[in-house]
């Protein structure tokens, strides 16, 4: 796809990932709306000279606002990136702890999609990009929340796209391992102990940190080949592929990289 001249929105846009890729885009010659729940985000949009919107994507009337802010500010959306992402609780957590980390990493693209999808099939084009984490593929230790909803939203994209991919829809899947953000770190890197902190340095170790705006140039390279899945760390299919050959072994392999990162 051809990003000059388009109009696109980006969730979670405040900083990291997501700002990153609202830098890239602007740099292309793409309107952007950058969408937040962080009120910061108008400071991030003012820097490129673009337009914001400040809400929760979480909840369907969210969604709806977006959606309808971006057609009235930029015209018709051609590219929504959905972005936003939480890393939930630790361990198993409750049903709130559920609803919450299911309505921002999952429902908050099909609730997207939902609205949009039938617009883009109609004029025969329009591009989705999910943020899905190499978790998605393969899995996340210490957070059972993080890795079902991002296994989920994987799977909501491939959908999309053998669904609708003949008519007109193109879909990508962006599946980084760590990347120099809050959602790695957290908001206070001192204060994490136990399963948190053996997540942590399962992501960590595992592979390069890369900065954001590395992953965004990787993005932007996958959207104008029109790639589906977008892997800035290039191991992670080799992981994946290993993997799918042997699953017992996999999961095996997993239990003892945990114990060894609980020793440390």
């Amino acid at each position: 796809m051809e990003l000059k001249g388009r109009n696109a929105v980006v969730t979670g846009a405040a900083g990291g990932i997501g700002a990153a890729v609202a830098a890239a885009l602007h740099e292309r010659g793409t309107r952007v709306l950058l969408a937040d729940l962080d009120e910061s985000v108008a400071d991030t949009a003012a820097t490129l000279g673009q337009r914001y919107w400040v809400g929760d994507v979480s909840s369907a009337s969210g969604v709806a606002e977006l959606v309808n802010t971006a057609e009235r500010e930029l015209g018709q959306v051609d590219l929504y990136f959905a972005n936003a992402g939480i890393t939930g609780v630790t361990g198993l957590g409750g049903d709130g702890d559920w609803d919450r980390i299911l309505d921002v990493n999952l429902r908050a693209h099909i609730r997207a999609a939902e609205l949009l999808v039938p617009k883009w099939t109609a004029r025969g084009e329009g591009y989705f990009v999910a943020t899905a984490s190499a978790a998605g593929l393969l899995t996340q230790i210490g957070s059972a929340g993080y890795s079902v909803t991002k296994h989920a939203a994987l799977a909501f994209a491939e959908w999309l796209s053998v669904t609708y991919g003949d008519e007109g829809l193109r879909v990508s899947v962006l599946a980084p391992m760590g990347v120099n953000t809050k959602i790695l770190w957290g908001e206070d890197p001192g204060d994490v102990t136990g399963t948190a902190l053996t997540g942590q340095r399962a992501v960590a170790e595992a592979g390069s940190v890369l900065e954001p705006a590395e992953v965004a140039t990787t993005v932007m390279a996958a959207i104008e080949a029109e790639n589906f899945l977008i892997l800035p760390h290039p191991e992670v299919l080799d992981m994946y592929r290993m993997k799918g050959s042997d699953y017992d072994r996999w999961i095996r392999g997993m239990r003892r990289y945990q114990a060894k990162l609980r020793e440390a």
